[in-house]
Order: C-alpha cells, then sequence, then structure tokens
C-alpha cells in the first residue's frame, strides 16, 4: 500500500505543475486529506524539498535516463522527482520503500507502462548515490590576474560556478548569475545554500497582549522551546514544539523575522495617523499598531475582498481598536487627502527574496517579469505619496532581492515627486535595524550576511 504522505504530496505538487493552486494552497490541499501529523509533516516536507532541489533532481533524472525531461510524461516526471528526494534527502523512509511506492504511484496514475523505466532509473540513482554527477565545487577563491570581471573570474570559473550555483544547488541560472555579479561567489555560495535550508517557524508576539519573555514562558509551558530571533526585537523562533496547535489568543503571530523589520522602519508614534497601503495579511498593521500603544488611527487597505477579509480576522484577533479596514480601488487617485503622518507601502513584488520559504517562486520568476513589476511598484508609490503630509515619512518596502523592485522604483519616485527626499535611516536608528542598513541608508537584509531573508525598506520624506 503506497504511503499517504506520498499520495497527497504527488497530488500536491501536481496542482502546482499544472497552475491550479500556488504552494500555499497545495500543502493547504495535501493537509485536508491527511489524519495524522507526521503525514501531514512528512507530505509538506515531500512537496517544499521536491520543489526546492528540483533542478538537481531533473539533472540526476536526464543524466540516468539519458532522455531529455520534455520527453517524460509530467506525471511520471513528479514520481520521480518526490521520489528522488526522499532518498537523497531524507531517511525516516527506506530506499527500498520509496522505489516501491513510486512504482505504485505510476501504477495508480495509470502509467503501468512506465513502472519498469521508474524502477530502474531511482535503482541507479541509488546505487550511485555516493558519487552523484553534479557539478563540483569550482576552485574560485583566489583571483585571477587575468579576470575581466569585478569578482575575479576568467570565463571557465564563471561557467563552473554558475554550474554549481545553479545545478547542484538548484536554482534559475539567471538568478545564481546575477547574485554572484553582485556579490562574489562565495557570497552567492551562502545565498542558494540558504535558500536551501528548511526555515525555522518565526513568531511576533503582539505587544498589546504579552511580552516576549512571557510568551515565551508559556510556550515552555506547553513543551514548545522558543527563542528570541537574531534581529527582530519582538520575534521568537520555534526550536521544538507546535505553538499552532495552542488555542487562538492574539498573543503572537506568525511572521518572517525579516518581515517584523519593516515597521521599525516606518517608526510609527502614538497618536499618529498611519496609512498602510497593501496590509493584508495583517503582520506589519498590528506591529505598528502595538509600536502606537494602540494609541492613534491606522487606515488598513488592501483590494482585494478575500485579502481585506482576512485582514479584518487578523485585526480582530490582535485586539486593537485603532484600526480600521478599507477597501481601495486599484487605480486613480486614492480616497485620502494630505493627512497621513506616515504610509507603508509594502508592495507586491516577485518575492525573489523568500525563495527559503516558498521554493517555488525561483522556477516560476523569470527575468522579465521585473520590469512589468517595477512599473506597477513606481505607479502605487505615486499614488501613496500624494497622501503623505508635509514633513511625513513614505517607507517603500519589498521582499525582492532584486535593484529594478527596489532602489530603482525609490530613485524613480525621486525623479517624479522633487518634494520628497531619501532619508537616511542611520541618522535616527542605533537600535536593531543599524547593522542592517546600507550605504544608502535603507534596510537591506541579505542571507549570505544576516541570515535573513533578502526584504528591502527605504523611507522617503515629503518636503
Amino acid at each position: 500500500m503506497t504511503a499517504p504522505a506520498r499520495i497527497a504530496a504527488f497530488h500536491a505538487l501536481g496542482l502546482v505543475r499544472r497552475d491550479r493552486a500556488d504552494l500555499p494552497a497545495a500543502l493547504a490541499s495535501t493537509r485536508r486529506h491527511l489524519d495524522d501529523d507526521r503525514d501531514r509533516s512528512l507530505a509538506a516536507d515531500i512537496v517544499m524539498g521536491t520543489l526546492r532541489w528540483q533542478r538537481s533532481l531533473d539533472h540526476l533524472i536526464a543524466h540516468t535516463a539519458q532522455r531529455s525531461l520534455v520527453s517524460l510524461d509530467p506525471e511520471i516526471l513528479t514520481i520521480l522527482r518526490l521520489s528522488l528526494y526522499q532518498i537523497l534527502h531524507l531517511d525516516r523512509v527506506p530506499a527500498a520503500a520509496i522505489v516501491d511506492d513510486a512504482v505504485n504511484l505510476a501504477r495508480g496514475a495509470r502509467k503501468a507502462s512506465a513502472t519498469g523505466f521508474v524502477n530502474a532509473v531511482l535503482r541507479s540513482i541509488l546505487r550511485h548515490r555516493r558519487a552523484l554527477p553534479l557539478p563540483p565545487r569550482p576552485d574560485v577563491a583566489a583571483p585571477s590576474a587575468c579576470a575581466e570581471d569585478t569578482h575575479g573570474l576568467v570565463d571557465s570559473e564563471r561557467a563552473a560556478a554558475l554550474a554549481y550555483l545553479g545545478i547542484t544547488h538548484s536554482h534559475p541560472d539567471w538568478l545564481a548569475e546575477r547574485w554572484l555579479d553582485r556579490h562574489g561567489f562565495e557570497a552567492a555560495e551562502r545565498w542558494v545554500q540558504f535558500d536551501n535550508d528548511t526555515p525555522s517557524l518565526t513568531l511576533r508576539v503582539n505587544t498589546l497582549r504579552t511580552s516576549r519573555d512571557a510568551l515565551a514562558a508559556a510556550l515552555a509551558q506547553d513543551d514548545i522551546e522558543a527563542v528570541p530571533t537574531s534581529w527582530a526585537p519582538h520575534g521568537l523562533t520555534v526550536l521544538s514544539g507546535n505553538p499552532l496547535r495552542r488555542e487562538l489568543d492574539g498573543t503572537f503571530v506568525v511572521q518572517d523575522e525579516a518581515s517584523q523589520l519593516i515597521p521599525l522602519v516606518v517608526a510609527a508614534r502614538p497618536g499618529e495617523r498611519i496609512l498602510d497601503l497593501c496590509a493584508s495579511p495583517g503582520g506589519k498593521t498590528t506591529a505598528m499598531a502595538a509600536d502606537m500603544r494602540d494609541s492613534g488611527e491606522i487606515v488598513a487597505s488592501d483590494v482585494r475582498p478575500k485579502r481585506v477579509a482576512l485582514l479584518e480576522d487578523n485585526v480582530r484577533a490582535s485586539g486593537s481598536r485603532c484600526i480600521q479596514v478599507l477597501t481601495v480601488p486599484t487605480t486613480g487617485a486614492l480616497p485620502f487627502t494630505e493627512s497621513f503622518d506616515r504610509v507603508l507601502v509594502d508592495a507586491p513584488c516577485s518575492g525573489l527574496g523568500t525563495i527559503r520559504r516558498d521554493p517555488d517562486i525561483r522556477w516560476r520568476r523569470q527575468p522579465s517579469d521585473l520590469p512589468r513589476l517595477a512599473a506597477s511598484q513606481v505607479a502605487l508609490l505615486l499614488r501613496a505619496a500624494d497622501v503623505v503630509r508635509p514633513g511625513g515619512r513614505l517607507v517603500y518596502a519589498t521582499c525582492s532581492s532584486e535593484p529594478e523592485e527596489n532602489e530603482e522604483v525609490v530613485d524613480a519616485l525621486l525623479q517624479a515627486r522633487p518634494d520628497f527626499a531619501r532619508h537616511d535611516l542611520r541618522l535616527d536608528t542605533a537600535g536593531p535595524l543599524a547593522a542592517l542598513l546600507d550605504d544608502s541608508g535603507c534596510l537591506r537584509t541579505l542571507p549570505f550576511a544576516h541570515r535573513l531573508e533578502a526584504f528591502f525598506a527605504a523611507a522617503l520624506v515629503r518636503r
């Protein structure tokens, strides 16, 4: 009998492959059909891991089968990927059982004629698992005297570095090339390794209801071990146990640590009027409400009804009373006056900074997406600029690693709106942000330097 977790993972990966669901929705669908917590955990691990290591797995499958991937039936390719991921990266199930389940999955998918092929490919890779035909780490530590690029790599070294970063560490060439050119080989290597790590669960404490120490103590009583995050002042990293099983009492939200830093750039104060323009699901909104000690007014808005409903639920759970939730139009002038002390534009973006938590993004995004996204981001930022009061602060933030969506968008706003100036955050912070600011005074978290997802935030002031 095929393990339920592998059946669920096969169906979830099929949903993602056919664009029937994004990764979170596919995982939710997976969990719904499994009663056992261990099966739910294993299925999620298989789905995430298979997407994370997809390029490396495909390289091994093509090399072993001596066939191009496009010649393979898509469902058979999915079965090979998820099975090979388990063989190479998990040790909780014997390899023989994984191969048997792969054959059964092929039969269950009405691909009986491919069962022998599936068996042969997996067993061949299993026999050679200690010497896999993946590009080795190149020796590029010492810059070459005849190198022409800024990081000292001659063409042959560059090709070897890209093959290693892209194939062995399962990233698209275009991203590996960008990171290599901007930061050098060792930083790019640490970056792709970070992306392939399994992220810890991080929580942000709702300081309107409790403190970080008090929440950690309460979690410990439920055998949940959580320690303070490295950078975010109100965050906890869960080391063991599952806090999501606790009764939802509004004392915390699940929020990535880098995301928790964005409200610090806004620096909302009690009594102020704040606009959070792209607020759902509400993590940053409720963090700002806590920073304001629930005194003042936050207008939290989004454009899609489902996103607004989710935002309303999370605001209600936080216990904050200073937040007003609104739906705003997708185009045209915002329905507000120049009355906001601070405006946060946490813009829809490529999400390339969150590859570790959403591995499918690396395969869905293309370089051609960036100009289109940047144009939308500039337009959104220009709309937001109109409602900032003179002397007020406009904060632009993304979870993207790429300059087209970050500093180039800020530059476009400054060129179009000379009444705004860049605010150097180094002038007014000595707190947790200080070590995370770049040479232009913007927040820029980097996986290879800070062990955080790649987020960006710039503060602008209206003259």
